[in-house]
């Protein structure tokens, strides 16, 4: 299926193809130049402009046109980065698939995103091997393994890697599929020109504007400047990964990684001091508190005093926490960016030593905090309560969905903003206070859950009779998943978390289950959260006397 649609908003979007944008530094940087660090395998910027090539032409010669989907279902390493790559090239789509999925999710994925080829970890195989819309693809490339009857990508990269003979557009897409807050995973549709756009800010050196045209990055490149090696310790199939690591390399950077199945605090502090990176990215205090833990722990071990900064977004990243990696990396920038899929960096807070960070606290960054209902400005130090807005380089909304795209993206006095999921309180100085999401809507470690969703397969147990699923605030994932049911018949809650994990994402399953004579639900059947949460908390603290 081929989609061209228009990414010009209020104002002409800049005309950056992002694969031309990594062939400009590809071209002007030194070959052997590091583009990526995984594991101890490095790859040249040479080699992944070559492999990168190679792969392209192969996705062209399997029949794919100009915007047809490509999926990555892969884990951190070179090749998703060099598959991404691959696919803006060829003027391909690419989109993500979370590992973390299942069999119902991951075909719903494939069907939803008019999948023509797909590129999988081997580990993946026998869950790729179970959907019903694996067998009709055009092409399906396997990565860390062999698979009966598939190519692997290194047979791949072995091929043609002279450069393609094509003209790129800077509305060529891609994909990023988001749990988001209701329903089924949902596409977002970035072009290239809006990305390209949204970086830029970020891309300037100090003193000099950012370059926004490849003439321009071309003399940044070829001065060396702005090479940085950054560690993206969250997954790449998330956008969080993805945008940061693309933000690097923009500027002929390097990005680390590791293709480690768990995150490893331990491993984390040891290579940043290893490699040397000026910086590294998190999801919040999912990752740092952990790599708190083994630095205090192991003061002597580990020097991480070259960092200059700390990138997180996703998820809260507490003020104790940031104050403690301070006394490790005295020098650093601790960046805590509000963002989503949906858009790019509607606020941040930034904290350095000597400044004293306040939960939930951030400065706008051209996002606006507007009523509800009026979509009006909220004023500051009124005491109410408005939703995240923000103007600019926006994706064009959400893929074969019009009526969530024309519900997140609105056009205000002639101007199209994104509407954000969070709430907000404006501060009399301007800066806001994060109230959190104006739903149901689970964030754990960074992954959002949809109750909805897991309630539903609870309920599809022989023995359930009703269920209700809701989070509760934890100090490292920023709320787990837990629940309360009843039953038809007899069953132990430890069965039903285990016929939750065999259907669903890992991430989706109730840590607890408490059981209940009753869920309860108001008058006209609409449920009720706050008492199951409390009856649930209640539970389990006589659990614990």
């Amino acid at each position: 299926m081929v989609l061209r649609l228009t990414a010009r908003n209020e104002k002409e979007s800049l005309t950056v193809n992002l694969a031309d944008v990594l062939e400009t530094v590809a071209t002007h940087i030194e070959a052997d130049a590091p583009a990526i660090v995984c594991d101890g395998e490095v790859v040249t910027w040479q080699t992944f402009d070559n492999r990168a090539n190679a792969l392209a032409r192969r996705l062209l010669d399997a029949g794919l046109g100009e915007q047809s989907k490509v999926g990555l279902y892969l884990r951190n390493g070179p090749d998703y980065l060099i598959a991404f790559a691959a696919c803006l090239k060829a003027r391909l789509c690419s989109f993500n698939i979370n590992y973390r999925y299942g069999e119902s999710e991951v075909d719903y994925l494939l069907d939803n995103a008019d999948c023509e080829a797909l590129i999988f970890d081997a580990e993946f195989a026998t869950v790729v091997g179970k959907t019903q819309h694996a067998d009709g693809l055009a092409l399906k490339l396997v990565v860390r393994g062999d698979v009966a009857g598939t190519t692997t990508l290194t047979e791949v990269y072995a091929g043609d890697d002279r450069p393609l003979e094509l003209t790129r557009d800077s509305d060529d897409l891609f994909l990023i599929y988001t749990g988001g807050t209701t329903g089924m995973p949902k596409a977002v549709m970035w072009t290239c020109g809006a990305l390209w756009e949204a970086q830029l800010p970020g891309m300037a050196l100090p003193g000099r504007p950012p370059p926004t045209t490849l003439k321009t990055l071309a003399e940044q490149i070829r001065s060396g400047q702005g090479r940085y090696c950054f560690y993206i310790a969250p997954p790449l199939m998330h956008g969080t990964g993805l945008i940061s690591a693309l933000g690097i390399l923009f500027m002929g950077g390097s990005v680390a990684l590791t293709g480690r199945t768990s995150f490893d605090a331990a491993q984390l502090a040891g290579e940043l001091q290893q490699l040397g990176c000026d910086g590294f990215v998190i999801v919040g205090d999912a990752f740092a508190r952990p790599l708190l833990d083994v630095l205090d722990s192991n003061a002597h071990q580990h020097n991480l005093t070259h960092v200059r900064a700390v990138v997180s977004s996703g998820m809260m990243w507490s003020p104790e926490v940031k104050k403690g990696l301070l006394k490790h990396m005295p020098d650093a920038q601790l960046i805590d960016g509000l963002g989503a899929s949906e858009s790019t960096g509607f606020a941040s807070s930034i904290t350095t030593r000597g400044v004293e960070p306040a939960e939930a606290r951030f400065n706008l960054t051209g996002a606006v905090v507007l009523h509800p209902e009026t979509l009006t400005p909220i004023q500051p130090g009124s005491g109410e309560i408005g939703v995240l807005a923000k103007s600019g380089a926006l994706p064009l909304g959400y893929y074969k969905d019009p009526e969530r795209t024309a519900q997140t993206y609105v056009t205000i006095h002639g101007v199209r903003h994104v509407i954000g999921g969070d709430h907000a309180l404006v501060e009399q100085d301007g800066s806001i206070r994060l109230l959190g999401r104006g739903n149901n809507c689970i964030n754990t470690a960074g992954e959002k859950v949809y109750p909805e969703e897991v309630e539903e397969t609870l309920k599809a147990h022989p023995d359930v009779q009703d269920a209700l699923i809701f989070g509760v605030d934890n100090a490292r994932f920023g709320q787990t998943v837990e629940g309360v049911v009843s039953l038809r018949n007899p069953v132990d809650a430890d069965t039903l978390i285990n016929y939750v994990r065999t259907r669903l994402a890992a991430y989706k399953t109730p840590r607890r289950i408490h059981i209940l004579p009753t869920v309860p639900r108001g008058p006209s059947g609409k449920a009720d959260y706050p008492t199951a949460r409390s009856l649930f908390e209640a539970a389990m603290q006589t659990a614990e006397a």
